[in-house]
């Protein structure tokens, strides 16, 4: 289908828009949708929480109140956007979940017409809310700036359709391509500002990733900190993302310093009776093993069950060159410092290539500046 070059600039205002629900939207996706009349915006709305309004009725909610109209009736609706264009990241929802389908509020509304980024890939809508709008013979057209929109939501489009989330994992090395010392210890490679963009990639996740080993070592907590985070919000409390601990051997201590902070932890073994007494807030999962050690697909799998879309693994070589050499790795993001830790200390990943036949290809997808740092965006190339 044509569209304009307004067509385009709306829907990049709903994208900017969905993507104000990065770190709050989980396991739902980030949606943004502007109303349009005209050519003039009459409403503006985003997904703000799971179990919240979506984005589309937060829109006709503000076109209602733009018109002095109370934001949740439907007749105001009615008579706020009769005859507007709806412009919508996702598909809109003809079921009903924890709220009542979107696509059935728009024609009530009496929208003229609705464009959407991309269909929805959750097997609940799929395609549905786009049959259910042109059979009360509403105008739709799309997909626009798909690829955008595949982008913002890929976490969410990788568990709806394969039952796994999008696994980014993050490492951080000197110059000369060193995580830590000999002794384990990595506090701190990088400058505060890369641990200030650290603290994003955890608010924006769902689940952290990590071994036994860094939690004992670095005595890590693994959470999101309003103080090293800039832009975390003022007010409430911040949304913490699920804890993963693979302790295939149980070694883990309740005294831990992980332990103290109260938000959920998932301690993953591959089974026998406990060693300890835990609190309430610590989860034990046994699963399969592979080699003596947790079958991370295994886990992967299970975290698609818990509604994970985008899970963050921070671990040391050994676990990251696990999920690398079995091709569960989607996004790697490296901060490399301006120094050099030198022979002794610990590589990237723990990869036994021999041989350049052996080599793993990566396409690099962005290298910005991050402080005094760098931060290097890349993908395996399956290509090569």
């Amino acid at each position: 289908m044509n569209m304009t070059i307004s067509d385009r600039a709306f829907m990049a205002e709903a994208l900017g828009l969905a993507r104000r629900g990065l770190t709050t939207t989980t396991p739902n996706p980030m949606v943004g949708c502007v109303l349009v009349r005209d050519g003039n915006v009459i409403g503006r709305g985003w997904h703000q929480r799971a179990g919240g309004p979506h984005a589309e009725i937060c829109a006709l909610r503000d076109a209602a109140e733009r018109i002095g109209e109370s934001a949740d009736d439907t007749a105001a609706w009615r008579r706020a956007v009769t005859g507007a264009t709806c412009y919508v990241t996702l598909e809109p929802c003809s079921h009903t979940g924890r709220t009542g389908p979107c696509a059935q509020a728009l024609v009530e509304a009496g929208v003229a017409r609705v464009v959407y980024a991309m269909e929805d890939p959750n097997p609940a809508v799929a395609g549905g809310g786009i049959m259910h709008l042109r059979d009360a013979g509403i105008e739709v057209s799309g997909p626009l700036l798909e690829e955008d929109a595949l982008e913002l939501n890929a976490g969410f489009i990788r568990r709806m359709t394969r039952g796994r989330p999008w696994v980014r994992c993050k490492l951080a090395m000197s110059l000369d391509g060193r995580t830590a010392m000999q002794s384990g210890e990595s506090r701190w490679v990088t400058s505060r500002r890369a641990r200030e963009d650290v603290q994003r990639l955890r608010a924006a996740s769902c689940a952290l990733i990590t071994g036994v080993d860094t939690v004992l070592i670095d005595n890590a907590t693994l959470t999101v900190r309003r103080e090293d985070w800039p832009e975390a919000p003022v007010d409430g409390e911040l949304r913490q993302p699920l804890r993963v601990i693979l302790d295939s051997n149980q070694r883990l201590h309740p005294d831990c310093e992980l332990v103290k902070s109260r938000s959920p932890i998932l301690v993953v073994h591959i089974g026998g009776e406990l060693q300890h007494n835990w609190p309430d807030h610590v989860e034990h999962l046994a699963l399969p093993a592979l080699k003596g050690r947790v079958r991370l697909e295994a886990l992967l799998d299970e975290l698609g069950r818990r509604g994970c879309n985008t899970v963050l693994v921070e671990t040391g070589a050994t676990l990251a060159g696990g999920f690398l050499r079995r091709a569960l790795l989607d996004e790697i993001i490296i901060y490399m410092a301006p120094k050099l830790l030198g022979n002794n200390a610990r590589g990237l990943f723990d990869l036994p290539v021999d041989k350049m036949s052996g080599q793993l290809p990566l396409h690099i997808n962005d290298i910005r500046a991050v402080g005094h740092d760098w931060r290097i965006t890349a993908v395996p190339d399956l290509d090569s």
